[in-house]
């Protein structure tokens, strides 16, 4: 089963196209991840999956039917994006953030509810906010903040996240947080979950799905196991490199080539020989 599919997608700006005859399935209830070089078309790809980009040819299909022909709240009840670094009014609070996520569930006839506050309070215990409810969202740490935006997302309560790039800028340790919150609501709700991530080894490790882009379509896609070798990197990313088995999740660990301080000194030790 898919969760979305394109059909000979081709998105571009202007004249310059950036995706061509694109034709890729998402698997339903997995985490797949969207790998490529810079400027390859990965966060490109994204918006067109959440309708934020219209094609210049193609279409996207969420559950059989043309996206564009969607209603828009119709769409945002199946499916929820986090675009990349997103900012909120200065004085926002996480709570007033996170019902934002109801948006499209209200109407004229429909207003707020015991349903959309039992979906709040939800969003924010499963994303762990719940103490920071009253915070304003620019008094948190960087984690803080992606995980209030994550909540805000689940609020929605779709079947299909989208994120770009949800731990850049981030630090280590906070990118594991994140990433290990988005691979326990796969676990638990079997949501699904399609990122754009640049480091290759955490794709590695939470992906059970990775689509590597390279000349306006898919390189290559499946498991990391199946797909992620010496090849796949130095075709995809220029870059020689080892790929080995990680020691603690048994997933491919790329270890790239290049200058760094062991192999200087041994070539410092080498010459004074």
């Amino acid at each position: 089963m898919h969760a979305l599919h394109t059909k000979s997608l081709t998105l571009s700006y202007g004249e310059q196209i950036v995706i061509n005859e694109l034709d890729l399935t998402i698997p339903k209830g997995k985490v797949t991840v969207f790998v490529g070089s810079n400027g390859c078309g990965k966060s490109t790809l994204l918006k067109s999956l959440a309708r934020l980009l219209k094609p210049h040819n193609g279409s996207v299909i969420l559950e059989g039917k043309s996206i564009a022909k969607l209603p828009t709240k119709e769409v945002a009840k199946k499916l929820a994006i986090l675009p990349q670094s997103p900012e909120a009014p200065e004085g926002l609070t996480v709570l007033q953030l996170v019902k934002q996520g109801r948006y499209p569930h209200q109407s004229w006839l429909k207003q707020w509810s015991k349903k959309d506050e039992e979906a709040v309070q939800r969003a924010l215990e499963v994303t762990r906010m719940t103490p920071f409810q009253e915070k304003t969202v620019d008094s948190l740490s960087g984690g803080q903040r992606q995980r209030a935006w994550i909540a805000m997302t689940l609020a929605q309560e779709t079947d299909i996240i989208l994120l770009d790039e949800p731990t850049t800028y981030l630090d280590m340790s906070y990118q594991i947080e994140i990433l290990d919150l988005l691979f326990e609501l796969n676990e638990t709700e079997k949501r699904t979950i399609v990122m754009v991530l640049h480091d290759l080894n955490l794709t590695c490790r939470y992906a059970h799905h990775i689509v590597a882009l390279k000349d306006q379509t898919v390189y290559a896609q499946g498991r990391p196991e199946d797909v992620v070798n010496c090849e796949l990197v130095k075709d995809v990313f220029n870059m020689e490199c080892q790929v080995t088995k990680d020691p603690l999740f048994g997933t491919p660990h790329c270890i790239p080539y290049g200058k760094g301080r062991c192999l200087l000194q041994a070539a410092v030790e080498q010459t004074a020989l």
